[in-house]
């Protein structure tokens, strides 16, 4: 059994070592030459257009000072000969009457839509308010926010009172 362990071990060394000595030697490897593909038709328009470029870049000389002299914000000088004709002098323009302006808060509500649901004594409606991101259904009496309270909502627009000064507020639909 020693002569067959023996020769087992010998014949896997000498595999290995034909294995190793193989993987570790370099071949030489003639060198073929590639050949380059002819240019078509697009690379060439290509090539064309890049030097039309260059060519117009170089024209245009963007880096150099104009040539011209004339300055592009003074009028032509009127001939000294003759009086001026005296400058005309504007209509006066209608003031608007003042408004009372509601809060910038109240001007960022919009009214969206009013639903109508049929109840025991008429219709109740719905207000949809949206603002400050959010969109509120509310009924009268309700809250729109901390500030803004329902009071009356009509078939077309809705009434809100401002908590701080109570002033009314109208939305209506668009």
């Amino acid at each position: 059994m020693n002569v067959k362990r023996t020769l087992v071990i010998g014949v896997m060394g000498g595999a290995l070592a034909v294995w190793l000595a193989a993987a570790a030697t370099s071949t030489s490897r003639s060198v073929t030459s590639v050949a380059m593909p002819k240019p078509s038709v697009i690379d060439a328009s290509g090539a064309q257009l890049a030097a039309e470029v260059a060519r117009l870049h170089e024209r245009m000389r963007p880096t150099d000072t104009p040539l011209q002299t004339r300055d592009l914000f003074r009028y032509a000088r009127r001939p000294s000969g003759g009086r001026r004709p005296a400058p005309e002098t504007p209509a006066p323009v209608p003031v608007p009457q003042a408004r009372p302006e509601s809060s910038p808060a109240a001007a960022q509500l919009k009214l969206v839509g009013i639903a109508e649901d049929v109840g025991d004594s008429g219709p109740v409606r719905t207000a949809i308010v949206s603002g400050f991101g959010e969109l509120f259904l509310v009924k009268e009496g309700e809250a729109v926010t901390l500030r803004y309270r329902v009071s009356r909502i009509s078939s077309e627009a809705v009434e809100l009172i401002d908590a701080t000064d109570n002033t009314t507020i109208r939305l209506a639909l668009k």
